[in-house]
């Protein structure tokens, strides 16, 4: 496990990319905040990306939401959101690796849904954009996908995520052959979409968390869903996914860069990178 990547995964982002727009005013600032990261990631490309996101009932039907659920096709096509799907390249597949993943977790006590087929919308394609702007006509890595539900409740626990992320980063260790891996929690920052609070962004809230992803995992862990809904929004409760690539990691980490901009489409879209540090 080489580094993480915890990202917002608003659409727009992707809208604004795949239409040219990131130097319009509105965008600039925002896309500038990636530019050291990205150049950072590019010279530690890893083999396989895992990719933790949220199907927005594009993929998944509503009438089945699995807690957490593993992909372990050989490629993913990217869905049609309702105007076509974005202009990025199919998502190619780790499928011994996932196998490994999936039986690893199983042992580990997480009941995972397991999709051989599976399309993957903006929750996924969107981070991976920012990590790599121009694929031109592949990624630079295979993908894993592991989707969490965040949309209908009851959601997973903060705690039992951050656990997940541990059993993961064991999983990743178990691997008998030498890839190098990264792990992408995405989704957040504050934010409200519908209802009385729509528009809702806790800046407050979203430093504190920027600090603790870091230095207090365990005190987001900690969390529950109600109170990520009161401080963070009805969508902000996505947070509980950037704490699956932080168990991922392990203990020893070096923060590379850290980003936040208010807002992106009604978003507050944040951004952080980490080195995992060897035990």
């Amino acid at each position: 496990m080489i580094w993480g990547l915890a990202t917002s995964h608003v659409p727009s982002i992707g809208a604004a990319m795949d239409h040219g727009k990131t130097q319009d005013p509105y965008w600039k600032p925002l896309f500038d905040g990636y530019t050291p990261a990205r150049e950072w990631m590019a010279r530690h490309t890893p083999d396989v990306a895992v990719v933790v996101y949220n199907d927005h009932a594009n993929a998944v039907d509503m009438s089945v939401t699995p807690a957490f659920a593993l992909g372990t096709a050989e490629s993913y096509r990217v869905a049609d959101e309702g105007w076509g799907s974005r202009p990025v390249p199919a998502v190619t597949g780790a499928p011994e690796f996932s196998d490994h993943l999936v039986k690893s977790l199983i042992d580990a006590s997480f009941d995972l849904t397991v999709y051989q087929e599976l399309d993957v919308d903006h929750g996924l394609t969107v981070p991976l954009s920012v990590y790599c702007p121009d694929p031109g006509e592949r990624w630079p890595c295979a993908v894993v996908p592991l989707l969490v539900n965040v949309i209908q409740y009851p959601q997973p626990t903060a705690a039992r995520c951050l656990a997940l992320g541990r059993a993961l980063g064991e999983a990743v260790r178990s691997f008998p052959e030498d890839l190098k891996v990264a792990v992408f929690g995405t989704g957040g920052m504050s934010h409200q979409l519908a209802g009385a609070r729509a528009g809702l962004i806790n800046q407050d809230f979203d430093r504190m968390f920027l600090d603790a992803i870091e230095h207090d995992p365990e005190k987001l862990a900690a969390l529950t869903r109600e109170e990520y809904i009161r401080d963070a929004g009805s969508e902000g409760i996505e947070l509980i996914m950037w704490l699956i690539m932080r168990g991922a990691l392990g203990p020893r980490i070096r923060r590379v860069y850290e980003a936040y901009h208010v807002p992106a489409s009604n978003t507050a879209a944040g951004m952080v990178l980490f080195e995992n540090l060897r035990r």
